[in-house]
């Protein structure tokens, strides 16, 4: 047994689900996994791909990310007809919304959509991106099981079928992609992995890790879904990459304790690491 405490964690996942887990260095292969190419929804994960497109688009100079855009709530669905807005209290960030009817950078709301997962910032970002960037940029990392088709609550193009999916194992290739410097400029992959680092929902990976530990990381939850993708970085040790999706009837508090105790897992398998 390689990794002890993390075949003994995957052992005890319940059956009530499926529990999706890659862990491994920063480069290259994984050193465990369990589950890793199968597909879930993606919930507010699917940012990380959406930001990166922004980010690399700026790259290649299509648009400036410090130009302003209009904060509005009012948005086309991607099923091709139809309008959809966002629940104000369904949102976990409710700085965008203080900004409704003026203007505000676009830089900004990326920032917004991975602090503090802002689903009214993601798709005003998404609006000025479009799906095909973010196709793009994931296809560019290698995540070739994910995709993003449609915005957050856009119930038009949910009931026509559009949704919004992962793997962990696509994820794992964005966060190595991000801390390589791979995934778009230098500049730009290093200022996203500062802003995964100052991440304000820290209620499920972290959880469980010693206090003051450096982790870059974006979670995810809906009914039912509980995902979270993390770059972590031990003191005085290489860092790694750790994802666990997970599609099950646990609830959210379950369920990120249930990755939380995951993660302390790898933690306590890393001296055994190839």
């Amino acid at each position: 047994m390689p990794f002890p405490a993390l075949s003994r964690f995957v052992e005890t996942l319940a059956a009530q689900g499926t529990f999706s887990l890659w862990w491994g260095p920063l480069d290259g292969e994984a050193w465990f996994t369990h589950n890793e190419h199968t597909r879930h929804y993606a919930a507010s994960t699917m940012k990380v791909g959406l930001v990166l497109a922004a980010y690399r688009e700026a790259d290649q100079g299509t648009f400036d990310l410090d130009r302003p855009v209009t904060v509005h709530n009012d948005f086309l669905s991607a099923a091709g007809s139809g309008r959809y807005g966002i629940e104000h209290t369904d949102d976990s960030d409710p700085e965008p919304w203080r900004w409704l009817g003026t203007e505000v950078a676009l830089r900004w709301l990326c920032q917004r959509a991975l602090v503090r997962s802002s689903n009214l910032a993601t798709n005003l970002v998404l609006e000025q991106v479009g799906v095909e960037a973010v196709a793009e940029a994931l296809a560019a990392v290698g995540a070739s099981a994910s995709v993003v088709t449609r915005g957050i609550e856009d119930c038009v193009a949910r009931e026509a079928g559009y949704d919004n999916l992962v793997t962990a194992a696509d994820l794992a290739r964005t966060l190595q992609a991000l801390a390589s410097g791979q995934a778009a400029s230098t500049d730009s992959c290093r200022e996203i992995v500062a802003v995964l680092a100052a991440q304000q929902i820290n209620d499920a990976l972290p959880a469980q890790l010693p206090p003051g530990i450096r982790v870059a990381h974006k979670s995810g939850w809906v009914n039912g879904i509980s995902h979270d993708a993390d770059i972590v970085y031990p003191d005085g040790e290489d860092p790694f990459v750790f994802v666990m999706c997970t599609t099950s009837n646990l609830d959210e508090q379950a369920g990120c304790a249930l990755i939380a105790a995951g993660a302390a897992a790898a933690y306590a398998d890393r001296r055994v690491q190839p």
